[in-house]
């Protein structure tokens, strides 16, 4: 059955809120040994996953096809839980357990249809994919991603209601009562025959930067304090309980940045920070960075003891193993070594039984995403759209500026002029000429993103393109061009690129960064900074992702939860062809002292 939240919250004020799970039954306790045997011994295995994002098979609905790459990665829980029985079957499943870092519910068309299409909230409703998979493959808990946030609150504690294991995230707190809102930790204890038996505490911790990512849902009912704040707090509980192995599931990353700026005071990516500030915790597994990292060695500062992190890889291509030994002293469990590992997906074949399971599900969403909804005149392709005004990127933007103008219809500010921001989230994306499908158009926006409107002035907007235009890697006039080599300066990923869409301007990338943007202009004529536009923004960027410049404090106009992916559906479907003359302009080029660069 599944768990019910309300037995995690009835807990006492000391302990907090959390979930006890006991082991195999327990042998007969014996006494410790005498002076000279050679002490007792138990190892463990915690297995970990993070960032699924609704991969169960490893097919890409995108392509309609099975999922590959050129590194001969393999994707989704199905292959997962292959590797996790080889695991049980080599450790002993009574010596393992099994966590993941989050995001589990958005990502894939899979979970975009049971949250919308067919969604798990209505009555009487579907159990959702994620669910019945992990709760077969038997996870015994999962950290809350950001991502789980997307679809609402409703739909999150439906999905809650439907695992039978704890959705954990200790900084994810009532505004009110500043309360726990979701289980803090998950306790298991592992039976050890001849010994006292070895409790193993379970923290999870989410991410801060969901009180700006889904602020329309969150504000006013969920705060999320910082991880390194929240586990100094719960980590000596944990150990108070009697807790003798300390495991954080974090969805952070461990680079100690943040994507949102100063918008927080607390840190995106914390999880080594954690390690770093936090005594008493032996291992993190983390999560949110979509970065592979076999172990990493973290010494904290106050105890000189070393915590090891692991972060497997993103889609269930990697299986994070812990293995703890732990010796009997004094009574008591220590840890005596903790050593990370990854195991890979690609070396192991689906297990038939989660095929089978969820083949129903998957047929109905690739049924679902190979309608079609109009014909395209030509191809079109987001191969060079990161630095070259590629008509693929102008369709999204023409699409929000129409729904933002609609929308403001018959307002006082209709008048103002509408201009529109997008960015190249995927290299790889094609609109082919002929039919156009929904996973076409879904796989140009891979997103569950939704639509705001937003005043903003000249000026703003002139700020804002030049915090844009860093993105572009400084290339001297004269110097050879690498169009590889020409973007993602500082680490920046394309989807913190933007085009805004009715201006036009030049980036001079002989520049540097902050005085790149040359003859901006609007209706022909050099760009006013007083003039006000409103500017239709996905609502990542309106509530500060990616930390440009102005954007989350502007007033704002208008919003809807209608995902611009569908919008974009809806507005090619009205169409019927789609014909690069009625969206594509070209707004802006990359140059070098005047000189076009491509």
């Amino acid at each position: 059955m599944p768990l019910n939240r309300r037995k995690f919250l009835r807990k006492s004020a000391v302990a907090g809120a959390g979930v006890a799970v006991a082991g195999a039954a327990a042998a007969p306790a014996q006494a410790a040994p005498a002076h000279g045997e050679h002490p007792r011994r138990y190892s463990f295995t915690v297995m970990g996953t993070t960032d699924l994002h609704g991969h169960i098979f490893n097919w890409d609905y995108f392509k309609d096809a099975e999922y590959s790459d050129t590194a001969g990665n393999v994707q989704g829980l199905a292959r997962v839980s292959t590797l996790v029985n080889q695991v049980r079957e080599e450790k002993g499943r009574r010596n393992t357990l099994l966590l993941d870092a989050g995001d589990t519910i958005q990502g894939t068309p899979l979970t975009y249809y049971y949250a919308k299409v067919d969604p798990i909230t209505a009555k009487g409703g579907p159990v959702h994919p994620m669910a019945q998979a992990m709760n077969a493959i038997g996870y015994d808990a999962v950290a809350l991603g950001n991502h789980e946030f997307n679809y609402g609150i409703e739909t999150l504690r439906r999905f809650e209601q439907q695992c039978r294991f704890p959705l954990l995230g200790a900084n994810a707190v009532d505004a009110k009562t500043l309360r726990p809102a979701f289980p803090p930790y998950f306790m298991k204890t592992f039976r050890v025959p001849g010994a006292p038996p070895v409790k193993v505490a379970v923290l999870g911790l989410t991410n801060p930067g969901i009180a700006i990512w889904d602020k329309a849902y969150v504000q006013g009912r969920l705060v999320f304090p910082g991880l390194e704040e929240q586990a100094a707090k719960w980590v000596p509980k944990l150990r108070s309980m009697g807790a003798d192995v300390v495991v954080v599931s974090a969805h952070s990353g461990s680079s100690g940045t943040s994507s949102y700026g100063d918008q927080l005071p607390h840190v995106e990516n914390a999880a080594a920070d954690v390690a770093r500030q936090v005594p008493g915790i032996d291992a993190i597994l983390v999560g949110h960075a979509h970065v592979e990292i076999e172990e990493l060695l973290v010494t904290n500062e106050k105890t000189g003891r070393t915590v090891v992190l692991s972060e497997p890889l993103c889609y269930a291509e990697r299986l994070t193993l812990f293995d703890f030994e732990l010796v009997l002293d004094k009574g008591r469990w220590q840890v005596e070594s903790v050593k990370a590992s990854l195991r890979n997906s690609n070396t192991v074949e689906d297990d038939p039984r989660i095929t089978r399971l969820l083949s129903d599900e998957h047929a109905k969403v690739v049924e679902y995403v190979n309608q079609v909804v109009g014909t395209a005149t030509e191809t079109l392709t987001t191969v060079d759209a990161r630095y070259r005004d590629a008509p693929i990127i102008d369709l999204i933007t023409k699409v929000q500026e129409d729904v933002v103008k609609a929308a403001l219809a018959g307002t006082a500010h209709a008048s103002l002029p509408v201009l529109a921001q997008a960015s190249p989230f995927s290299r790889t994306s094609q609109i082919p000429a002929g039919e156009v499908t929904i996973r076409d158009l879904s796989s140009l926006y891979v997103y569950d993103n939704t639509l705001v409107a937003k005043v903003m002035t000249g000026a703003q907007l002139r700020a804002y393109l030049e915090y844009s235009a860093e993105y572009f890697v400084q290339t001297a006039a004269g110097a050879p061009v690498d169009v590889d080599k020409l973007t993602n300066a500082g680490g920046r990923p394309d989807y913190n690129y933007d085009y805004v869409s009715g201006l036009t301007y030049e980036i001079d990338i002989a520049r540097p960064a902050g005085s790149r943007i040359r003859n901006l202009a609007f209706g022909g004529a050099a760009l006013d900074d007083a003039q006000q536009f409103v500017l239709a923004v996905n609502n990542y960027r309106a509530n500060g992702g990616g930390a440009f410049p102005h954007v989350a404090s502007a007033q704002e106009l208008w919003s809807e939860s209608t995902e611009i992916r569908t919008r974009i559906a809806e507005w090619v479907t009205a169409k019927g062809v789609l014909d690069p003359k009625d969206f594509a302009s070209v707004d802006w080029k990359l140059t070098r002292d005047g000189t076009p660069v491509l």
